[in-house]
């Protein structure tokens, strides 16, 4: 069984697939805006990464959204709400989290098919 990382770097490595399984965190690029469009971002570089990798959010199995207020999740919802897969929504959870980067209103873990 083999196990291939994306991108290794020394802490972390941007994707890692095992046994055709995509295990991947994604974190919102616009880190000014509100926590929907913050969303909307992490969502996007979720469809890219997983574009690249041969896959798509149909293919998602889980998901773990982390927030910080939990007053943004309406406007998450909102966010996941439009860009879900009509039929393949996944398993996922939301919890209120303390994130490391202070300007993060929210944080996606996912498990895909590849």
């Amino acid at each position: 069984m083999s196990i291939e990382r994306l991108d290794p770097e020394h802490r972390m490595s941007e994707l890692v697939i095992h046994n055709d399984t995509i295990y991947y965190t994604s974190v919102p690029e616009n880190l000014d805006e509100d926590a929907h469009a913050q969303t909307a971002n992490a969502l996007a570089v979720i469809d890219r990464v997983l574009a690249r990798v041969g896959s798509d959010k149909s293919r998602i199995l889980d998901a773990t959204i982390f927030l910080v207020e939990k007053e943004d999740f309406a406007a998450m919802n909102r966010a996941w709400d439009a860009w879900v897969s009509p039929g393949n929504a996944p398993v996922r959870c939301t919890v209120q989290a303390s994130l490391m980067n202070p300007k993060y209103r929210v944080e996606i873990k996912i498990i895909a098919a590849k």
